[in-house]
């Protein structure tokens, strides 16, 4: 799944794409009401491809733990992240048997949730197809 130019912004509910670059500002689009808005060097962006859940061994690129939800979710929505915290811990055990509880918060999960939901309602979501084993020559 490609996360470039995908942002989420410290303060603003949502996701935003990145449309263009100026001097001082970034502009960017909200990914569900397309409303663009300037960003200045006071807000605190992070890019999701920047973004990485804990294992015990490394850490997981967020691009491949939404590639996991997505096989597990077979490409659909998956659950609310105003379920308990005890069900969204088991639902990513689900999706990263490994990934470390001592470091990764409730909070964590439940963006973790809606970043793939909205991500899912704009039509960014892919499920990698299978490869078959036979090659065309």
């Amino acid at each position: 799944m490609n996360l470039e130019g995908i942002l989420s912004i410290s303060g603003k509910p949502g996701l935003y794409k990145l449309v263009s670059q100026a001097k001082n500002t970034l502009i960017v689009e909200g990914l569900t009401d397309s409303k663009r808005l300037p960003l200045y060097a006071s807000h605190q962006v992070s890019a999701l491809e920047d973004i990485g859940i804990y294992t015990y061994d490394d850490t997981v690129a967020l691009s491949d733990v939404f590639s996991a939800i997505a096989k597990k979710e077979n490409g659909g929505v998956t659950i609310s992240h105003k379920v308990s915290k005890n069900e969204l811990y088991d639902w990513l055990r689900e999706v990263l048997p490994d990934f470390d509880e001592d470091r990764v918060y409730q909070s964590d999960i439940k963006k973790l949730v809606q970043w793939y939901n909205a991500l899912h309602a704009a039509g960014l979501v892919e499920l990698k197809k299978e490869k078959d084993g036979n090659k065309d020559s």
